[in-house]
């Protein structure tokens, strides 16, 4: 009875494939991202194409769980497919919700220190982007990979000090504004919420190539 329900379930899904359309959601948000904080007129339209590609990296993980569970043979232990798909989509739903936030508090200006942020998160994000397909052949590929993964949490800490600095300097220069300051503190906590989430796909990405080198 197993063997003919075996034989009914697909033997392999793209999942290499699904996890490359991914990180390029994550590619055109983060690129999204840094055009809005270079103040254009396409604010608006910035803020939806990061909206846009969200609901694509939902669809995505939507396909990569029905693909898990229904698929027999998988290259990687399922549970390291799940996690790895969760992580990239945790980082694109931040930079959703960095854009809700820049859209409610109707922020136009960005100091330099979020600039600088975005531009990491854009560095993230390409990164992610440029591991997805050498997971096809980690045995080949896995020195690479990791040095890519090694520059994400590179960038997450060096994020990290970008964001202690600004937040420091907003809480100097908007003494007398604390509303300015809640909303730059705000605004913050998101970018500094997104490079988390993109420490965290490298450290998934990582234990894959652990696991399968």
């Amino acid at each position: 009875m197993f063997a003919w329900f075996q034989r009914l379930l697909p033997r392999t899904g793209d999942f290499f494939g699904m996890f490359e359309a991914h990180a390029s959601t994550l590619v055109a948000a983060a690129e999204a991202m840094n055009k809005l904080a270079d103040g254009g007129k396409g604010r608006k339209d910035d803020i939806a194409e990061i909206e846009r590609r969200e609901h694509e990296a939902d669809d995505i993980i939507r396909e990569v769980l029905r693909t898990v569970r229904r698929t027999f043979l998988t290259p990687f232990d399922r549970g390291a497919i799940t996690s790895l798909i969760a992580s990239m989509d945790d980082a694109i739903d931040e930079m959703h919700s960095a854009a809700i936030g820049i859209d409610l508090y109707e922020l136009k200006t960005f100091e330099p220190e979020m600039k600088e942020m975005i531009t990491m998160i854009l560095e993230a994000a390409r990164l992610t982007a440029e591991a997805m397909p050498l997971l096809r052949d980690i045995s080949r590929n896995g020195v690479r990979i990791h040095e890519i993964t090694e520059k994400i949490v590179r960038l997450e800490g060096a994020a990290d000090d970008v964001h202690a600095t600004g937040l420091q300097k907003a809480f100097r220069e908007h003494s007398e504004a604390p509303m300015q300051f809640i909303v730059a503190r705000e605004i913050y906590k998101h970018l500094e919420r997104i490079t988390d989430a993109f420490e965290d796909v490298a450290n998934e990405i990582d234990g894959i190539v652990i696991d399968h080198a």
